[in-house]
């Protein structure tokens, strides 16, 4: 591997959409690049982020039932949660700013948009060496018959972004704010408004979630989980021991142990 010593060793090209495109064009987006968040710009120059959790609450938020997403545009959902460094700074200075920021935004001299760094990019030449037994997460459940309206309301309520899909005392899946967010944007755009609410109770967390789950056990070194999590494009990976779900496993978590 090259020596990795600058910002623009590890820096990828960024994935930005202006703050005019609705917020379906910045969805779609997301999917097709495997970013999250997405770097907003006016003019040219980066005023924000929009998630993919602020857009699934955006579309199941009843205040915005009688609108498409297709009408709810960007700039009004920006989030003001980046922060920004040049490609030749020192890579060291992007561990602290990626433990308190999803995103890393690279600028050049005259303060235009010239790259990224994510948790992915920089894990691709940075390891933590602690043990996965010390690094895993809670791992929140759900069941597959759960109703997807009271999924999203403990999303809401206690801050949880993902949960492991389990039926029978099995894991069947997992279940994000992504499946969130692409679901409710296909549902809005399917069903007629005065049908919405009755039929987005029908909705249930197998309809939407991801499977089959990729997992790993416990004993795994950490080396060979992030090289898993990153060459199958994943944020988080369920632990188990013995084959019973033991915890979660995040990028999060990996870029707060370096």
């Amino acid at each position: 591997m090259k020596n990795i010593a600058t910002v623009k060793d590890v820096m990828t090209r960024a994935a930005s959409i202006a703050k005019s495109a609705f917020i379906t064009e910045a969805l779609g987006k997301m999917l097709n690049e495997g970013v999250d968040p997405l770097i907003v710009t006016n003019n040219g120059e980066v005023i924000g982020t929009i998630s993919r959790r602020s857009i699934a609450e955006i579309l199941g938020s009843k205040k915005n039932a009688q609108i498409s997403p297709t009408k709810i545009h960007v700039a009004s959902h920006v989030q003001d949660n980046f922060t920004s460094v040049y490609p030749d700074q020192s890579v060291d200075i992007l561990v602290p700013l990626l433990q308190a920021s999803k995103v890393v935004v690279v600028l050049d001299e005259n303060h235009r948009l010239i790259g990224k760094i994510g948790y992915a990019d920089l894990l691709k030449v940075m390891k933590p060496v602690t043990p996965i037994s010390r690094l895993m997460e809670k791992a929140y459940t759900i069941q597959a018959d759960e109703r997807v309206v009271h999924l999203r309301r403990r999303m809401l309520d206690d801050g949880i972004n993902r949960f492991v899909v389990t039926s029978n005392g099995s894991i069947v899946g997992i279940v994000t704010e992504t499946d969130v967010a692409t679901s409710l944007a296909s549902f809005r755009e399917m069903v007629e408004t005065k049908h919405q609410d009755a039929r987005i109770r029908n909705l249930i967390v197998q309809d939407i979630m991801s499977a089959p789950v990729i997992a790993a056990e416990q004993t795994v070194a950490v080396t060979a989980a992030v090289d898993l999590m990153l060459g199958k494009g994943i944020s988080a990976l369920p632990i188990t021991d013995s084959g019973q779900l033991a915890g979660l496993l995040t990028l999060e978590a990996l870029v707060r142990a370096l």
